[in-house]
C-alpha cells in the first residue's frame, strides 16, 4: 500500500472557503492540496522565503491558491491574512492552524525563544481563532483543527519551548470550542507522531531509507508517517461526519502514545517463551 497517496471524497467541500496556515510546504501543503482536491477554495499563509517553493508545488499539482506571506508572530499580519480570504471569497468555513516554530529547547531556553515558540503558536492559533470566528457566527457555523503534537502530551529532553507551546494548544482546542460550540462552530485537534517532513529530512541527512526503520520503532506501526496521512483525518475533522465532535484531540502517531517502554518488542523476552 501507498501510504502517500490518499483517494479524495470528490466534491465533498464544494462552496467552502478554508484558511490553512504553514500551507506552504509539509503537513499544512498536504492539508491545503487535499482540501482544494475535494472542492473547496484554499487560502495558505506562509514565511516568505517559502513563498516560491510552495507556488512551484501547488502549481505542479495544478491548483492555485490564494498565498499570503508573512510572519504569525505578527498580529498586524494575522489581521490581514484573514481579511484577504475574506475579501476574496466572502467567507471562511474552515480554519487549519498549523504553522509552528520548530524551536526546540530546555535549560538553555531564553524568554525570547519561550515568546517565539508560543507567539507563532497558541497565540497565533488564539487570534486567528478569534478573528474567523465572528464571519463563522454571520453563516451560521464552521470548523477549526489546530495541529497539536505528541510532543503535546509526553515529555521529552531538551524540549521545553516547544513541548509547552503544543500543550498549550490541547488547552485552546478545549476552551475555544466550550465558547464557540453556541454559534455551531466546533473546535478540534491533531497531533501527528514522526510524519517525514522537511524538518524530519533534515535531522535525518535526507536519508530516509536509513532512518525511517530506526524513528519507527517509537510507533507500533514501525515506520513515520507521511503528511497526507495527517491530511485526512484534519478533513474528517472539518467535515460534516465530525458533526458531533468538539473540543477533542485525535491522535495520528502510528500508536505512538500508546507505546510501552518494551518498545516494539523484538528484543523483549516474554515469561513462558523461548
Amino acid at each position: 500500500m501507498n501510504h502517500s497517496v490518499r483517494h479524495p471524497v470528490a466534491g465533498r467541500f464544494a462552496g467552502k472557503v478554508a484558511l490553512v496556515t504553514g500551507g506552504t510546504h509539509g503537513i499544512g501543503f498536504a492539508i491545503a492540496l487535499e482540501l482544494w482536491r475535494e472542492g473547496a477554495a484554499v487560502v495558505v499563509s506562509g514565511l516568505p522565503a517559502d513563498e516560491a517553493e510552495g507556488r512551484a508545488a501547488f502549481a505542479a499539482a495544478g491548483c492555485s491558491p490564494l498565498i499570503v506571506s508573512g510572519d504569525l508572530i505578527e498580529e498586524k499580519f494575522c489581521r490581514a491574512l484573514v481579511a484577504q480570504a475574506l475579501a476574496r471569497h466572502g467567507r471562511v468555513d474552515f480554519l487549519v492552524n498549523n504553522a509552528f516554530s520548530f524551536l526546540a529547547k530546555g535549560l538553555d531556553a531564553t524568554p525570547a525563544d519561550f515568546a517565539r515558540s508560543f507567539g507563532v503558536g497558541p497565540v497565533a492559533f488564539a487570534l486567528l481563532t478569534q478573528l474567523v470566528a465572528e464571519p463563522m457566527k454571520r453563516q451560521g457555523g464552521g470548523a477549526i483543527v489546530n495541529v497539536s503534537s505528541i510532543s503535546a502530551w509526553v515529555a521529552q529532553p531538551n524540549r521545553w519551548t516547544y513541548n509547552l507551546a503544543k500543550g498549550a494548544v490541547a488547552q485552546l482546542t478545549r476552551c475555544a470550542a466550550l465558547d464557540l460550540a453556541p454559534h455551531r462552530i466546533r473546535v478540534n485537534s491533531v497531533s501527528p507522531g514522526w510524519i517525514w517532513t522537511r524538518e524530519v529530512d533534515k535531522a535525518a541527512g535526507g536519508d530516509r531509507a536509513k532512518f525511517d526503520p530506526i524513528w519507527g520503532q517509537f510507533h507500533m506501526l514501525g515506520r513515520t508517517g507521511h503528511p497526507v496521512e495527517i491530511a485526512g483525518p484534519v478533513l474528517f475533522l472539518l467535515s460534516d461526519d465530525a458533526s458531533f465532535i468538539t473540543g477533542t484531540d485525535l491522535p495520528v502517531d502510528g500508536g505512538y502514545n500508546g507505546l510501552g517502554p518494551e518498545g516494539l518488542g523484538q528484543n523483549t523476552k516474554v515469561a513462558g517463551t523461548q
